[in-house]
């Protein structure tokens, strides 16, 4: 990187957003439903895509890869995301089904990052998936080789940035059926 580089991006704005008021001693039990606030408040705020996502898997090498993708759900159940089984995603997952999500709301300073073992959904849930795209997205894809996963999170940190770098970060770690909260 050449000094003229370095400094034109030290001179880009950064944490240039609002950050809405966060309560950390009001935080609800699961990760799932504090996502959901969040992505309510993404959504009241009008943050574009806000269930645009990056999802990273790990290659045979053990090299990482990401890309983005859209949210298809999120429950109980896990983070859902759909794609062909035979991509390059797939095959990732199929040898390594372990993966981790990252959402970035700018507008409002916040990220959530999510990590966790991904399985397949019910062949149910993936046509379900498949038959609520449009007309022309279904006719690109064989509904055999289309798939539903799930990331079943083990983790999942919630970040809100801060102008004076006192950034607030939850962290909610898997523990057997319940879910501990770290600071």
């Amino acid at each position: 990187m050449t000094d003229s580089t370095a400094k034109q991006l030290r001179a880009l704005p950064a944490l240039s957003g609002s950050a809405p008021s966060l309560d950390l001693r009001a935080l609800p039990e699961d990760p799932v439903m504090l996502f959901l606030q969040w992505l309510a408040v993404a959504q009241d705020h009008q943050v574009a895509e806000p269930h645009s996502m990056t999802l990273s898997t790990v290659d045979a090498d053990g090299a990482p890869d990401a890309r983005v993708l859209v949210l298809k759900d999120v429950d109980e159940r896990g983070w859902a995301f759909a794609s062909t089984r035979s991509s390059i995603k797939g095959g990732q997952l199929a040898a390594n089904p372990h993966a981790a999500l990252t959402f970035w709301w700018q507008p409002l300073v916040r990220s959530v990052r999510v990590r966790g073992a991904v399985v397949e959904a019910s062949r149910e849930d993936s046509l379900a998936d498949l038959r609520a795209r449009s007309a022309a997205a279904q006719a690109a894809v064989d509904a055999e080789d289309w798939t539903l996963w799930r990331v079943r999170a083990t983790r999942v940190e919630f970040w809100q940035g801060s102008p004076d770098r006192r950034h607030a970060r939850i962290v909610y770690v898997a523990d057997g059926r319940r879910w501990r909260v770290e600071g």
